[in-house]
């Protein structure tokens, strides 16, 4: 897939690895849709690239296609959809204070596995309609994932279960869309400089990027970007979940 004056929307695009892909997919000439829950950060974001934004929770199917139609209404349709949205929750399954919490690991699972199934439904559903291109391709959706869909930590129930759901989803979700010439892969970051990991005290983020074994470094969200696009451009790339860790394997704890 071409990425330059192809349409693309990107949900969680607000900030951290979503804005970096953002950035990446607009820097190489796509108009690209930001879709996020945080309209603080969202809207900014689309007026400093001029790019249209929509509120939108992914929880909320209406929502999301709402986004989705707002994308998929420039020339020639959507092309490219890629999901970032998604939230974490530290909780044992079981403890000295009884069991996990239903309500956060409900949460969690509406969030980062649910959320990302109706962005990519409502994407292909769109994706569906598009003329191919000389190779009978009409799009890409790219997905995140994480590393604890495999090396989930103590406390990581919930989001783990999340992620893996997202892995599970993709090579299922590439074959239901191979007639139409859609790809779906799926990207698992390890320890990203995100918002999330912005909270931690310096010396906490040097000691966890230091345990990264090659760059001992946190992830740059604008690799996660770079991945971003190098899979939408690499039409042989389908069906696949690729770990952007530096070879890092989560311990226990």
């Amino acid at each position: 897939m071409v990425i330059g004056d192809s349409t693309a929307i990107v949900v969680g695009g607000a900030s951290g690895l979503g804005e970096a892909t953002v950035r990446a997919l607009h820097g190489r000439g796509a108009s690209v849709t930001i879709a996020d829950v945080n309209a603080d950060k969202g809207r900014p974001l689309g007026e400093e690239l001029e790019a249209d934004f929509v509120a939108c929770d992914v929880r909320e199917e209406g929502q999301v296609e709402e986004a989705v139609a707002r994308a998929a209404k420039a020339t020639g349709g959507l092309r490219i959809a890629v999901c970032c949205a998604g939230t974490g929750w530290a909780q044992k399954v079981a403890g000295s204070k009884g069991p996990h919490d239903l309500l956060p690991f409900q949460t969690i699972i509406e969030i980062n596995l649910i959320g990302t199934f109706n962005v990519l439904r409502y994407a292909a559903s769109a994706m569906i309609g598009n003329e191919p291109d000389a190779d009978g391709e009409r799009g890409v959706c790219v997905n995140t994932a994480s590393i604890a869909a495999f090396d989930g930590q103590v406390g990581q129930i919930a989001y783990s279960a999340s992620k893996g759901g997202v892995v599970g989803m993709t090579l299922p979700a590439a074959r239901d869309l191979a007639q139409y010439g859609i790809r779906v892969n799926t990207i698992a970051p390890g320890l990203f400089d995100t918002p999330l990991l912005a909270a931690l005290p310096e010396e906490a983020r040097a000691a966890l990027g230091a345990g990264v074994p090659f760059p001992r470094r946190l992830g740059d969200p604008a690799e996660y970007g770079q991945l971003a696009c190098q899979i939408v451009e690499n039409r042989m790339l389908n069906g696949e979940t690729i770990r952007l860790d530096g070879a890092l394997r989560m311990p226990p704890r």
